[in-house]
């Protein structure tokens, strides 16, 4: 008698891959790539090939969070120290002879041009969440002292570029790692408190600080600018001002329902600056209007929700410091991006996370929310 052997499909040999993947969580992220997609075929028709661009780097997102969820999170532990030590030495490098464009010196050339500081907004919460991994169970305050050290090192070179939006969402990323590993509220509440008092002094004295001749310690001149302008855009508003009136004019002049796919008039008449990148926002709410954006705020909570509670359960303390610093890191991006086309925070270069044209990002957020899917897998497997 011989046996018979039933060769597997192709349908089977794959399921293995997608076992265990987190259904709501890709479900968000497909309801925000697909308003993106419409957004950018309307925002951008008239960019060349932004749309299918933008499409491309779409695909290449879901590849790159495809992929990355199948690496279990010891390995993405593994990769912490040697991933942070590379950017480093790469953001040093580019302090001592990086590529200078539009003033900024952001870029290195090695064999092809890139910007290292994108890999840390990847690196940062990895090392801080291995960091604080390596010392579970008898954290004391020198191990948060050595966390911050590790944090400004890198935030320090990309502010020093110049590139604030970068530094922001760095320094963001690393500060949730800490928050959640314990950082008491003592310490917290005290630079809260601070940071309100300076803003209401900056609210309160703007007139005299913001004179010509006024110079502010750490901040450039540009970057005073920006926080003046945010204070009263209407003092240049065909210069510096120009962005924040036009996206607030293009988002109110939307209403309730919107004006209607492809029949955006500040859009199409290029009123909107960056309207495929940065003030994406203004450009979709002039056309879609505040259902339509409900409707993409709906989409980034129930993935911000559903990334917390990936969090929430996950088996191992770097596991839940990864997902909880990559899931608030992406309520990082939606804030600021939205804060600042709406005039309540200063203009800097963040992206609104799978709407605004860009490859690097659009991979970035595509690693980010691998990682998230690979804990999420992890934790189903404990539990089988």
């Amino acid at each position: 008698m011989s046996a018979v052997f039933n060769k597997p499909s192709w349908l089977q040999r794959l399921r293995p891959l997608f076992a265990g993947f987190d259904l709501p969580l890709l479900l968000a992220l497909l309801w925000i790539m697909g308003l993106g997609l419409m957004c950018m075929y309307s925002a951008g028709y008239d960019h060349g090939t932004r749309f299918v661009d933008h499409l491309r780097n779409g695909v290449l997102a879901l590849i790159v969070l495809f992929v990355v969820a199948q690496v279990p999170p010891q390995r993405l532990m593994q990769a912490a120290v040697p991933l942070y030590t590379l950017g480093v030495v790469l953001l040093v490098a580019v302090a001592l002879f990086g590529i200078t464009k539009k003033g900024s010196t952001r870029w290195i050339r090695l064999g092809l041009e890139f910007q290292p500081s994108e890999m840390l907004k990847i690196a940062m919460p990895l090392m801080l969440a291995w960091w604080f991994q390596k010392r579970e169970g008898q954290l004391r305050l020198p191990d948060f002292v050595a966390a911050f050290v590790l944090l400004t090192v890198p935030v320090g070179l990309i502010a020093k570029q110049p590139d604030l939006g970068t530094a922001i969402l760095v320094l963001a990323a690393g500060l949730y790692v800490i928050f959640f590993a314990g950082l008491s509220w003592k310490l917290i509440l005290p630079a809260l408190v601070l940071a309100a008092a300076g803003i209401t002094t900056l609210v309160m004295s703007e007139d005299k600080i913001c004179q010509p001749d006024v110079k502010w310690p750490v901040l450039k001149e540009y970057q005073k600018d920006r926080v003046c302008t945010l204070l009263d855009p209407t003092k240049d508003p065909l210069g510096k001002g120009f962005h924040i009136i036009q996206g607030e004019i293009a988002i109110g002049s939307g209403g309730v329902t919107g004006k209607g796919f492809m029949k955006g008039t500040q859009t199409h008449l290029e009123f909107i600056p960056e309207r495929t990148t940065d003030f994406i926002f203004a450009a979709y709410g002039e056309e879609f209007g505040l259902i339509g954006a409900l409707g993409l705020l709906a989409g980034f909570t129930a993935l911000i929700l559903r990334g917390l509670a990936i969090a929430h359960e996950a088996p191992t303390l770097f596991s839940r410091l990864l997902a909880g610093a990559i899931t608030l890191s992406f309520f990082t991006y939606v804030f600021v991006n939205m804060g600042m086309v709406t005039g309540i925070l200063p203009v800097v270069g963040v992206p609104l996370p799978f709407i605004s044209y860009g490859g690097t990002a659009m991979v970035t957020l595509g690693l980010a929310l691998g990682m998230l899917m690979s804990i999420a897998r992890s934790r189903g497997a404990t539990q089988r």
